[in-house]
């Protein structure tokens, strides 16, 4: 089933949490929703869901205009984050739950729902906690309940509201790994709403980006991380480092090298800020074109990938620089030493664009 929001807008008194909203997620996706924490992905979720009804716009799922419909009629399926079981229920019972409350016409018997739960509770491993409560179980064990317990009334949408939100790192890793094996076995229409952007980046077929309840990008996370449309989009996708520079009809002088922007052919001589990634930054003990002298303040150098933190002066932003650990060791740098930081990629924006979006940055020296 397809869903397409159009044009949704939701206000809480002056405060726009969803603002003119369009986002169509095609049959068998499984989209994410990223945003910082108060951006209105939640809020967007539980409209699609029906659990809240829009200020203007309207939801149509199979190309039909369900704006106004319930939500047993949209036929949607949706995780919490912090699972709601309940907790006097067996796990067979909670999953049975949904089928058991529904009305006597559409109920399937009792056979059908054993068999279709303990089909349920192989797909996500737990066969052998059927008799269990949630108590005697991992949070993990848990989230794969609610997510059985969402499937079992076979619904045409899956919602996920940070189903992994309330896990430990390692668990969060294992699962979300499981939930992209699960959907491809299912093929469900996914939704999931995460402010973890490896989260979204690993398991999503396409990532949607809201801030402060604006859609900023959509697309594949290989289309969102290496060609970012503005500046939140550069820095919620993981650490950049910056350069300052200008931009003057078409050409940007950042870092001692000039670039070539088109995309600012009209700007006369206006500030402008050079990003990089970790990984788009070279070290040397040389000076080189571009490069920029600054003091190693440490390094991380665990596994094959060595993070070298360094600062040009105390008060001014530092540069973060992913090096692999061999070429480290092979330049033998050490704590204190000064080094040249080069970048090899830089994605030019003005200065103004980037002041726009300042209190989302989550980045190094920010």
């Amino acid at each position: 089933m397809s869903i397409e929001v159009r044009n949704i807008t939701k206000r809480y008194g002056n405060f726009n949490v969803l603002d003119d909203i369009s986002l169509t997620v095609e049959s068998g996706e499984l989209v994410a929703l990223l945003g910082p924490s108060g951006s209105g992905k939640t809020t967007l979720l539980r409209i699609i869901a029906g659990l809240e009804q829009a200020d203007s716009g309207s939801i149509h799922l199979n190309g039909t205009e369900s704006t106004g419909t319930s939500v047993r009629e949209r036929q949607v399926g949706f995780v919490f984050q912090h699972y709601a079981l309940f907790r006097h229920m067996t796990i067979f019972e909670n999953i049975a739950f949904g089928l058991r409350v529904r009305p006597k016409a559409t109920r399937p018997e009792k056979a059908e729902i054993k068999e279709r739960v303990q089909h349920l509770l192989e797909m996500v491993q737990l066969a052998y906690c059927a008799d269990r409560y949630p108590h005697q179980l991992s949070g993990g064990q848990r989230q794969r309940v609610a997510l059985a317990r969402a499937l079992a009334v076979e619904p045409q949408v899956l919602l996920l509201d940070e189903p992994f939100g309330a896990l430990d790192a390692r668990v969060r890793t294992e699962l979300r790994r499981w939930l992209r094996k699960l959907h491809d076995e299912t093929g469900i229409t996914s939704v999931f709403v995460t402010h973890d952007q490896d989260e979204a980046l690993e398991v999503a077929d396409r990532i949607a980006l809201i801030n402060r309840g604006r859609l900023e990008q959509e697309g594949t996370p290989k289309e969102v991380y290496e060609h970012p449309a503005n500046p939140f989009v550069y820095h919620f996708l993981g650490n950049v480092n910056l350069f300052r520079g200008r931009v003057h009809m078409g050409q940007a002088q950042v870092a001692g090298v000039t670039l070539d922007v088109p995309e600012h052919e009209g700007v006369e001589n206006s500030p402008a800020v050079g990003f990089a990634r970790p990984h788009d930054l070279e070290l040397s003990r040389e000076p080189r074109e571009g490069s920029v002298p600054a003091e190693i303040i440490s390094i991380h150098a665990f596994g094959s990938v060595a993070r070298v933190t360094l600062q040009t002066a105390p008060e001014l932003p530092g540069y973060e620089v992913h090096v692999p650990a061999e070429v480290l060791r092979g330049l033998g740098l050490s704590i204190g030493e000064w080094a040249f930081v080069t970048p090899k990629n830089l994605r030019v924006f003005l200065e103004e664009d980037t002041a726009e979006n300042s209190q989302a940055y989550v980045s190094w020296g920010i």
